[in-house]
């Protein structure tokens, strides 16, 4: 079934590696958990910059085939199945990038994800913005939703969100969002600044693509 959904999708859908993620990972993280790692671009990247060892949980064959030379343990199943073989491990950074929209239930699967964190450890994920410009202009003065192969509309999202919404998912699940950052941003024009301002920076969201954030387990906080 998931192999249907992703059919029409190239390897480079699998190939990301997100860069701009790298900052949100704390630096005294040496364990680490990546959900959804593709082909393990951003492990890679991770381990470019200092010593750590990597569990990546991806489902489709072709991208783990090239992930697990590149991390220390690879799960090749979906994270709901790879759950249980997670047991009893225990990470101080778990990495969700544009994952948590593919999920039926990810209030269920953050929870669980919770209980592998170490006492300090922390939760840096990225998901799409609803609200973004192009998305938002469509659907607002066009009556248009038109699902894509790939973005924030990608047909194979289940969930949508805006930056409320996301706070809403963390707390929801159990956490504490210590940081939320707006992430690759599209440039705008003056007059959408002009709108903006007259609009009391209630528009300033649109502008992101995606939002970042780091979440604590509020069971472990200090």
């Amino acid at each position: 079934m998931i192999d249907e959904a992703y059919r029409d999708k190239g390897d480079i859908y699998f190939e990301y590696a997100r860069a701009e993620m790298l900052d949100f990972v704390p630096e005294a993280s040496e364990s680490i958990l990546e959900v959804g790692c593709g082909s393990a671009g951003f492990a890679l990247l991770l381990k470019s910059r200092r010593p750590v060892h990597i569990t990546g949980v991806e489902a489709f064959p072709a991208a783990a085939s090239l992930a697990r030379a590149r991390v220390d343990r690879l799960i090749e199943l979906p994270i709901e199945n790879a759950l249980p073989l997670l047991q009893g491990s225990k990470f101080d950074c778990i990495v969700v990038n544009d994952v948590l929209e593919h999920l039926v239930d990810p209030w269920a699967v953050l929870r669980q994800l919770g209980a592998l964190l170490t006492p300090t450890g922390v939760v840096v994920a990225s998901l799409p913005n609803v609200r973004y410009l192009p998305v938002f202009k469509d659907y607002v003065f066009r009556g248009e939703w038109r699902y894509q192969q790939d973005g924030v509309l990608d047909r194979t999202h289940l969930r949508f969100f805006t930056r409320s919404g996301m706070q809403e998912l963390f707390a929801t699940a159990g956490f504490r969002t210590d940081r939320m950052d707006g992430i690759n941003q599209t440039p705008v024009s003056w007059k959408f600044d002009l709108l903006n301002w007259v609009c009391r920076g209630a528009l300033g969201d649109t502008r992101f693509k995606q939002f970042a954030c780091v979440a604590r387990w509020n069971e472990q906080a200090s």
